[in-house]
């Protein structure tokens, strides 16, 4: 595929613009990142009247029929509520009509409307009264039965848009017409919830005669369970001291359980148990100490003492719950509301639609997709309605997020619904990823509309592919200028992370637990969002060993060092003369430096801002775009990605197992070679004046002698001219072939790679 085709394009939408009606007038709303989609609306509310109980109202305009679910109340007055929405580009008749009916074929009453007299209505406008009209029989004779309901033209605006029945979805019926409608989540708050195990006493043991019983604390939140070590003590009263940590979710429903096991071989025997409801531990925000309180222990079974143990046990809002990859996280916020700060921005997506996406699946002997969008800020989830049957969908759906910290990441997704393949088919499928982005909100200039057509990429064991292109407009607008010029300045992190830090191998796990409670709740909702989709979004398994990501990452440690090497190259050629007049230039500048070096740094600043505002008009127009040649996406070779998509543990064969693994050996064998490189040098340096070496230690500090001397009798800015000049002096009073004094002293210098087996 050629490189252009995983390029970033700019779109020009018809978007921000108003929607003229007859007559002149322009209707507008707050939904200018998107292109207008018109849509006839129709509320059915209520009937009454009629000589049935057990029917339904059916909707028709051209070939397109919406139907109410059936109802069966024995009241004359029969409520509904449900509202149609027809997408005004395909309607395919000039005449709605409204029927109440039995069955198929029984027509009880009729009513009819005229798509060119209905009125139009557009947000902030209140919504349009329903109204009593009068249904007609077969014959067009009106019966005395009504029916209450509402109609007009709307735009996506529209409240009632994302509970509307579509006809985009008109094929979809009964229960998966849920999981087609656009949707709005919320996370729920998660907190550190820490349980310092101090010690436990009074102690039985099931069998009494044991010594040195080896007891450790299991703890249990829901179904996540995290172990303590064994006690060293090996007696009755053990110790710990030691830290568990567990994610919980507010309003706090679920308790702690903590059961101390005895290890007898393989097995562990329950000593005791204790039960702690979240609700009741107190909530921690700043860094300070807990009380720590006994607890007493009861047996497994019956309601007999077991002993007591000491715990301080507290939940900690002053952290941030890491849920995401810190690299590309949306928030970072603490869990306690108390220390939020004030917004200092709005973030506006605009989900246009997508084109050019690759079918996912077959339906009626033909490909086709199912597509809908999920995008991720902060705590605020949102899902687009889903497109039957479209390989181009249009949403046009507009989203806002209130923004805190500059430097986050808003990631969008697109997916194809395989829950409509199989009637009320809510967990068995899961849906496929059709491509993912992600825009750092520190990269957008405020108050500017950004309007893109970003490629969807997938990579799968076979290969980089490209699965089509989504079009979204963002805008970033600052409430504050100064607040979010203040937020550079402050950590990134709530303060507790610096003060009571986490190691890595707990946020480790920290973040796998909270995933899953994401992955419950978000799965609970109406329409869900499944596990494979919360998965993606929140990048989980990003720290699975990947050869391809660990040559793009040395990649990038290489370009960073590039300039380094290249200013090292630049001043040996300097310094070899190459260009006369660059030489000479730079003894000038040196001199400069030397002898007015109060100069100096005035005259650095000021080179930085004229090179920072030089450089204003070079700057990047467009948000950054996943880089399939960054990520080494391209070149990738079919066994490094099957062992990038391998399970863990691996589920392939112990040849190649034991293959991969001897090519795994080679790469550490390598990179071990250049860390023992790196620490010789730092030993060298550390053996100057260690004696280790006695004759290279005394030569050394003779040097610094003589050096001490000529720096007291000789004037500094004399010694660094000389030194500079001699650096820099002619090829013909150098020799090249052969190291200087320096380098070879430090090569001689003794280190403690000798010691090594």
């Amino acid at each position: 595929m050629a490189e252009n085709d995983f390029s970033l394009k700019e779109t020009c939408p018809k978007i921000g613009g108003g929607r003229s009606i007859p007559g002149g007038e322009m209707l507008t709303s707050s939904f200018d990142l998107v292109e207008r989609m018109t849509f006839l609306y129709i509320r059915i509310v209520k009937a009454r009247a009629l000589p049935s109980n057990d029917l339904f109202v059916e909707v028709t305009i051209g070939s397109y029929k919406g139907r109410t679910k059936r109802s069966t109340n024995p009241n004359p007055n029969r409520e509904f509520h449900e509202v149609f929405a027809f997408n005004n580009d395909r309607l395919q008749g000039n005449v709605l009509e409204v029927a109440m009916k039995v069955n198929e074929e029984e027509v009880i009453g009729k009513c009819r409307f005229e798509v060119a007299e209905i009125p139009t209505r557009v947000p902030p406008d209140s919504p349009l009264a329903p109204q009593w009209y009068r249904l007609e029989d077969r014959n067009g004779n009106r019966f005395g039965g009504e029916v209450m309901l509402s109609v007009w033209m709307g735009t996506q605006a529209d409240e009632v848009f994302p509970e509307a029945w579509h006809s985009d979805s008109a094929t979809v019926t009964g229960e998966n017409a849920v999981i087609t409608r656009s949707k709005v989540y919320l996370s729920p708050r998660l907190w550190y919830l820490r349980v310092t195990v101090i010690e436990a006493q009074d102690l039985v043991l099931l069998q009494g005669n044991r010594k040195n019983p080896e007891v450790l604390v299991k703890g249990f939140v829901g179904n996540v369970v995290v172990r303590s070590r064994v006690s060293q003590t090996g007696t009755m009263s053990p110790v710990w001291n030691e830290d568990m940590m567990f994610v919980a979710v507010e309003p706090f429903e679920d308790s702690l359980l903590l059961s101390l096991e005895d290890k007898v071989g393989q097995k562990e025997e329950c000593l005791g148990r204790c039960e702690i409801k979240l609700s009741q531990v107190e909530r921690r925000v700043l860094p300070g100490p807990v009380p720590a309180l006994w607890y007493n222990l009861e047996r497994v079974g019956d309601s007999g003492f077991a002993g007591r143990i000491h715990l301080r046990v507290s939940l900690d809002g002053g952290y941030h719950v890491l849920d995401e990859s810190i690299q590309y996280s949306s928030d970072y916020r603490a869990s306690a509301k108390l220390l939020w700060t004030p917004a200092i921005g709005v973030l506006e997506l605009g989900v246009i639609s997508s084109s050019g996406l690759m079918p996912m699946k077959s339906r009626d002997g033909r490909g086709t997709t199912d597509a809908y969008c999920v995008a991720k800020y902060g705590q605020k989830w949102v899902r687009t309605r889903t497109i039957i049957d479209s390989l181009s969908p249009k949403w046009n759906e507009q989203y806002t997020w209130e923004v805190y910290d500059p430097y986050t990441v808003i990631t969008i997704a697109v997916f194809d619904n395989l829950h409509l393949l199989v009637p009320g088919n809510g967990n068995g499928s899961k849906d496929s990823r059709i491509g993912k982005i992600r825009i750092r909100l520190s990269m957008l200039e405020t108050d500017r509309i950004y309007t893109h057509s970003y490629p969807l990429i997938v990579l799968k064991p076979d290969g980089v592919k490209k699965m089509g292109e989504i079009q979204l407009a963002i805008r970033f607008s600052c409430i504050s200028t100064i607040d979010m010029l203040q937020k550079y300045s402050e950590p990134l992190l709530p303060e507790m992370h610096y003060l009571t830090p986490l190691s890595i191998y707990q946020l480790d796990s920290l973040r796998h637990q909270a995933t899953h409670i994401l992955c419950l709740k978000l799965g609970r909702t109406e329409p869900p969002l499944g596990r494979d989709v919360v998965e993606y979004m929140l990048d989980f398994g990003s720290n699975i060993w990947s050869l391809r990501r660990g040559r793009a990452n040395f990649e990038r440690i290489v370009n960073f060092f590039t300039m380094f090497i290249d200013s090292w190259i630049w001043f040996d050629s300097v310094c070899k003369w190459k260009s006369p007049v660059t030489t000479i230039l730079v003894h000038l500048i040196f001199l400069f430096v030397i002898f007015l070096p109060k100069h100096c740094v005035t005259s650095l600043l000021l080179y930085g801002l004229v090179i920072g505002f030089y450089r204003y008009h070079l700057r990047p127009r467009h948000p950054p775009h996943m880089d399939i040649k960054m990520s080494k996406a391209d070149s990738a070779l079919p066994d490094e990605l099957d062992e990038e998509f391998d399970g863990f543990p691996s589920a392939k064969s112990p040849d190649l197992v034991k293959k991969r693994y001897d090519r795994l050996r080679g790469i550490a064998g390598r990179m071990m070679m250049v860390l023992g490189d790196l620490a010789t040098q730092g030993e060298r340096v550390k053996n100057l004046l260690s004696w280790r070496d006695p004759r290279a230690t005394f030569l050394f500090s003779m040097f610094c002698l003589v050096a001490c001397g000529v720096i007291f009798l000789v004037s500094m800015k004399l010694l660094m001219t000389l030194l500079a000049f001699y650096v820099m002096r002619h090829p013909r009073l150098r020799v090249f072939d052969t190291p200087s004094v320096p380098q070879n002293f430090f090569r001689r210098l003794p280190s403690r790679a000798d010691s090594m087996l």
